[in-house]
C-alpha cells in the first residue's frame, strides 16, 4: 500500500438499472397524491379547481424527476475500491466527493430495499470512524455489493490499525 490516499474521481458508473430504480421511487412519492387530488377533484364539483391545480403543480414538479434527473444523476454517482481506500462521489446540485482509507473501516454491509429487490441491485454501506457517517454505494448490481463486501472484509482484516 502506498500509504498516503488522494481524493480523486471514481472510476465506476452505478448499475444502469438505478435509473430505473430512481424513476420507480419518484413514481411512488409523487403518484398517490397526483391520482388523488386529480380523483377527487373530478369527483367533487366545488373544489375542483382547488384540487386539480395542486395535482397539476405537483406532477409539474414529478416530471423532471421521472425523466431527465435520474439519467443527470446516474452520470454524477460514481465509485472505486482499491487496495487503500473507497472512494466515492455522489450527489444533485452539491455533489460530495469522499475517501475511506481502508484502515479507517469499520463494518461493511449490504442493504437492499424492496425497490433495489425488484430490480436486482444492492447498496453497499461501509462505516468508519469518520464523524461524517458511513459511504453509501447505491445502485450495485447484488453479486458486486456481496463481492465488495467480501474484499473489502479481507482488506481490512489484513490492514494495520484498528479503525479508530
Amino acid at each position: 500500500m502506498s500509504g498516503t490516499v488522494r481524493l480523486r474521481p471514481p472510476s465506476n458508473a452505478l448499475d444502469h438499472r438505478v435509473v430505473a430504480v430512481w424513476r420507480t421511487t419518484a413514481g411512488i412519492v409523487f403518484g398517490p397524491p397526483v391520482l388523488v387530488l386529480a380523483l377527487l377533484g373530478l369527483l367533487i364539483p366545488p373544489a375542483r379547481v382547488w384540487l386539480l391545480v395542486p395535482a397539476a403543480v405537483i406532477a409539474l414538479v414529478a416530471l423532471p424527476y421521472l425523466t431527465a434527473l435520474p439519467r443527470w444523476w446516474y452520470g454524477v454517482h460514481r465509485w472505486e475500491v482499491t487496495d487503500d481506500a473507497v472512494y466515492t462521489r455522489a450527489g444533485y446540485f452539491w455533489q460530495e466527493w469522499r475517501v475511506a482509507p481502508m484502515s479507517r473501516i469499520q463494518t461493511v454491509d449490504t442493504l437492499r430495499g424492496p425497490i433495489e429487490q425488484a430490480f436486482g441491485l444492492s447498496t453497499l454501506v461501509v462505516t468508519t470512524a469518520s464523524a461524517k457517517g458511513a459511504l453509501k454505494i447505491r445502485g450495485l448490481e447484488q453479486e458486486v455489493a456481496a463481492d465488495l463486501a467480501e474484499r473489502l472484509t479481507a482488506i481490512t482484516q489484513a490492514t494495520p490499525g484498528d479503525a479508530t
